[in-house]
């Protein structure tokens, strides 16, 4: 009698235990800006991720366009609710970096979890980016991209251009703009991200300095200089082409490309990323191209600069998520998620051993172009094309787009309002320094 009521208490006891819940996996917040088949892009990573183990739940979550997200991870930081990763656009990388206590560095995440971690593995003009005059890299490179020349065949083919050759200088872009308004086109040539596009890679390009000390890499003390006559040149090009119709302005970020895929505008310069929402929309025959570039400029073609985001680790968060954060990068960064990626999306491959499984696959072969964004980021970088990393980085884009949108209008010449946006973004500049000495 005894040892039956003991043996039934036993297992009734054994059943409990086994209906118990299993542990929950520890969740990981992921805010990002990745919308439309990006945004597919980015939930499909954390679902395969989350498939791929138990222990963690990567959560990722749409917080707008890039100054918005790095807005709100900083208000959220500050009422200490911040995510465990916050995706911020490479303009932001400095005041990150002098974020004293708000960000823990990923190379501190990766070797605390217990991953292997290699910089040298990642493509130099990417991690160079991201990494501190230390030597110790900060974030994650994530969605790195560059600006390209995508064009529209169909359109070239109607007005007597030839679809398979796109234009390499701005002359020829000239030309092929006027054949196309000729043909009927409203909107020849448009652009996405003015500033990036056009005044910091197109500075890189052509080897001309956009900021002293190194384009900042060499000290807080840098100050803008992309005034100079190159710049203003070209700037008094694109305003001539403005009044001529052959240029059309369409507002700023990103807002251009929706011109490009609906097929209003014929020519744009946008981001390599945009490569896999224009072939998922567009209804036309397209190509994707180098920038174009004044061939009188000695140096030019140089090299263009790192566009896109990382992901930058926030403090105060439990040993568990970051231990969660580290298998999450790695898995992110392993050369078969970055191949996939980077033939998904149109951003470049992080690390060498990605650029050479997708160069082995025949990719490039299939895709025309796709190789374009790689091949402008390898090339040698010099002092000028390394790239630009400034405090204030994101106002000072905001200044230059205020005064390059007086150009448009004719409110200003090319050379007043380049001078106003040095002269505005310098005091910016100056209270950065002032703020972090």
């Amino acid at each position: 009698m005894t040892f039956t009521r003991t043996a039934l208490a036993i297992a009734a006891v054994t059943a409990a235990a086994f209906a118990l819940p299993a542990q929950a996996a520890t969740e990981i917040q992921w805010w990002h800006s990745m919308d439309g088949a990006l945004n597919d892009w980015v939930n499909d990573l954390a679902k395969d991720f989350n498939a791929s183990q138990s222990e963690y739940k990567v959560i990722p979550t749409y917080k707008g366009e890039y100054d918005q997200s790095m807005a709100a991870g900083i208000a959220a930081y500050r009422a200490n609710n911040a995510p465990d990763i916050l995706q911020v656009f490479e303009v932001g990388t400095a005041t990150m970096m002098y974020s004293k206590g708000a960000i823990k560095p990923v190379a501190e995440v990766m070797k605390e979890g217990g991953v292997k971690f290699d910089p040298k593995s990642y493509i130099s003009a990417v991690s160079g980016y991201y990494t501190a005059p230390n030597g110790q890299m900060m974030s994650m490179p994530f969605n790195s991209s560059t600006t390209v020349f995508y064009y529209n065949k169909d359109a070239f083919k109607a007005a007597g251009l030839d679809p398979e050759k796109a234009p390499t200088s701005w002359p020829e872009v000239v030309l092929a703009a006027a054949k196309l308004k000729t043909n009927g086109s409203t909107c020849p040539f448009t652009t996405s991200w003015m500033t990036w596009a056009q005044v910091e890679s197109f500075s890189t390009w052509h080897n001309v300095s956009y900021a002293s000390k190194f384009n900042g890499f060499g000290g807080l003390d840098a100050r803008l200089e992309f005034n100079s006559p190159l710049h203003v040149r070209h700037f008094e090009n694109l305003a001539n082409m403005s009044k001529q119709g052959l240029f059309v302005y369409k507002g700023r970020a990103g807002k251009a490309s929706s011109s490009f895929i609906s097929g209003e505008c014929a020519m744009f310069v946008g981001s390599s990323g945009s490569y896999a929402t224009i072939k998922r929309d567009a209804k036309f025959q397209f190509a994707e191209s180098t920038l174009p570039y004044y061939p009188d400029v000695p140096g030019a073609p140089q090299n263009t600069i790192l566009g896109g985001a990382s992901l930058w680790v926030m403090s105060g968060k439990p040993a568990a998520n970051y231990k969660g954060v580290a298998q999450f990068f790695s898995y992110l960064s392993s050369p078969q998620v970055q191949a996939a990626s980077h033939q998904r999306t149109g951003y470049l491959p992080i690390t060498m051993a990605a650029f050479e499984l997708t160069e082995k696959s025949g990719f490039y072969k299939k895709n025309p172009g796709t190789e374009v964004p790689v091949n402008q980021m390898i090339r040698k970088t010099t002092d000028k094309s390394r790239g630009v990393r400034l405090g204030n980085f994101v106002q000072i884009r905001a200044i230059v787009d205020e005064e390059t949108e007086q150009i448009w209008t004719g409110k200003k010449t090319a050379k007043e309002a380049l001078d106003s946006a040095v002269s505005r973004g310098n005091e910016l500049l100056a209270k950065f320094q002032a703020a972090n000495k």
